[in-house]
């Protein structure tokens, strides 16, 4: 983790959930962050206080991402203010809700995908040049089990937007490599103790899946922060183009 130190990263969604996790993490190994939110305005500010506190430079900054323009004066702030972009973590998405195929309606499937995929998209875009000023940079994009599998019934939009995410970082691998940039991804599995899941799984389906995991135990959100910190770490390495799943032997 050491190959973090005085790098500078943006998190997307940083401010909550595995997110929160992820950007504690980055701080402690070293990093200068900038913090996306979109709502968590008071967690993010106490994140650029902690990471301050350990004289390391950090800013809040709050944007919807499922907008060109804003997507872009984000990653310029956030540049502006680090001193320029080293690493990306693209964590910002949600299920939104569940809907089964036969209430499916455009409005939402355009929101699930511009929310979990388009945004990805746009902050990678405007990350791009910046990123690429440097000798090695690193993105790591967040997918979800959901995205291998299929995901539980009712998130078709879901999965469909998670398991897009895993080609197209196999596609990015390819064609920002020759810039100097590795682009790999992650996909959790169960993960307790997040809004998200606390939002959209209730106890006994997390009882029933926990059951089914080969560990023995649902993951967490350091278990996720971990794997992103060491996939940032090896933004000179040679790891490009891969996905880790994090799910405790689920999908193996």
């Amino acid at each position: 983790m050491s190959k973090l130190e005085n790098k500078n990263v943006l998190v997307t969604a940083g401010a909550q959930g595995i997110g929160k996790a992820i950007t504690k993490n980055l701080i402690d190994a070293g990093a200068n962050v900038a913090i996306h939110y979109f709502s968590s305005a008071d967690t993010a500010l106490e994140l650029v206080a902690y990471a301050e506190e350990k004289g390391r430079k950090a800013i809040a900054l709050s944007a919807d991402l499922t907008k060109d323009v804003e997507a872009s004066q984000l990653v310029q702030q956030a540049a502006e203010h680090l001193g320029g972009l080293n690493i990306l973590i693209n964590n910002a998405g949600s299920l939104v809700g569940r809907k089964w195929l036969h209430e499916m309606d455009a409005t939402f499937w355009h929101k699930v995908m511009d929310i979990n995929l388009t945004s990805m998209m746009f902050i990678t875009k405007a990350a791009e040049p910046m990123l690429a000023e440097n000798e090695c940079s690193s993105i790591v994009n967040l997918a979800s089990l959901a995205g291998r599998k299929g995901g539980h019934p009712g998130s078709l939009a879901y999965s469909t937007s998670k398991g897009a995410i895993l080609t197209f970082t196999r596609a990015l691998s390819n064609e920002l490599g020759p810039k100097g940039i590795r682009v790999n991804a992650i996909a959790p599995g169960l993960i307790l103790g997040t809004s998200f899941h606390k939002t959209h799984t209730s106890k006994k389906s997390a009882d029933q899946t926990t059951a089914t995991i080969p560990i023995g135990r649902a993951g967490n959100a350091e278990d996720v922060a971990r794997t992103v910190a060491f996939l940032a770490s090896e933004y000179d390495g040679f790891i490009t183009g891969a996905t880790i799943d994090i799910n405790g032997g689920v999908y193996a």
